[in-house]
């Protein structure tokens, strides 16, 4: 079974034979690199790779994971997320192209879509915070809140509208954060920077999750740069951003719930 593979350490990728040969560099305080152990990848081992650290590569390489389809998503220093390198798409339809940007166009039905992206991330917010409430936190309030939000969803006539009632139903979710986490406190979400522990695990569980989502885009005939939630925008696969909205909570949250209060971190 394919697996994702995570490079956190600096070093350099190429192509040896039929197979991936990562070899880790050190820098020594006086900027000389010491090269360590080499290690081998299957190349049927590979899902997509996801470079942290610095990637030295040529182009026989891309070519190599070009020919078997395999994605590399790259992250700068802090660890946002900066770009990938995409396979070309096999799977293009000229019909699938037209019908997306038709739909964008069409008001009511962009909105239909948007609508449908924020009921699904609403429907699996009440789930986790259910778990939660059904082991003894009191949670009961905020699904209330949320389900009572998500219901003025039908009655929202434009896209500005849903993402108006998206951030009340995200505000009145996170505020359960510091419930159900015993020994951290998130408070307020922040992004850029992130100012607390919790804050960074949801800024980098999201950009995980974008970036699968991504992957799965690319595996049909959608094109990632038509959305209908998020406005298209240059230099942004912002479809992405509309459907990893439905997956953060079940995705993202539930694992920092677990790390957090079973002290894995």
């Amino acid at each position: 079974m394919k697996r994702s593979f995570y490079l956190f350490n600096p070093g350099i990728m190429e192509r040896k034979d039929n197979t991936l040969k990562f070899t880790p560099v050190v820098v020594n305080e006086d900027n000389t690199e010491i090269k360590q152990q080499p290690r081998y990848i299957p190349i049927e081992d590979v899902a997509e790779l996801y470079a942290f650290g610095s990637l030295r590569a040529n182009s026989a390489l891309f070519n190599f994971l070009g020919q078997k389809g395999i994605p590399v998503h790259f992250f700068d220093y802090y660890e946002n997320y900066t770009g990938s390198f995409m396979p070309r798409e096999s799977l293009l339809s000229g019909k699938a192209l037209l019908a997306q940007t038709s739909a964008y166009q069409n008001k009511k039905k962009r909105v239909e879509l948007a609508r449908k992206f924020i009921q699904g991330a609403a429907w699996n917010m009440v789930m986790n915070l259910n778990y939660y409430n059904r082991r003894g936190k009191e949670l009961q309030g905020i699904i209330d809140t949320i389900k009572r939000l998500s219901g003025t969803l039908a009655d929202a006539k434009a896209v500005d509208e849903i993402m108006g009632i998206e951030g009340n139903i995200r505000q009145a979710y996170y505020a359960a954060f510091d419930i159900i986490l015993d020994d951290f406190n998130m408070g307020t979400r922040t992004k850029q920077p992130p100012e607390n522990e919790v804050n960074a695990l949801i800024s980098f569980g999201n950009m995980m999750c974008y970036t699968e989502t991504l992957r799965a885009v690319h595996q049909t005939q959608l094109n990632p740069t038509i959305s209908f939630l998020h406005t298209p925008g240059e230099r942004r696969f912002s479809l992405c951003l509309d459907i990893s909205e439905i997956f953060k909570p079940i995705i993202v949250d539930r694992v920092i719930f677990k790390v957090l209060n079973k002290h894995a971190l």
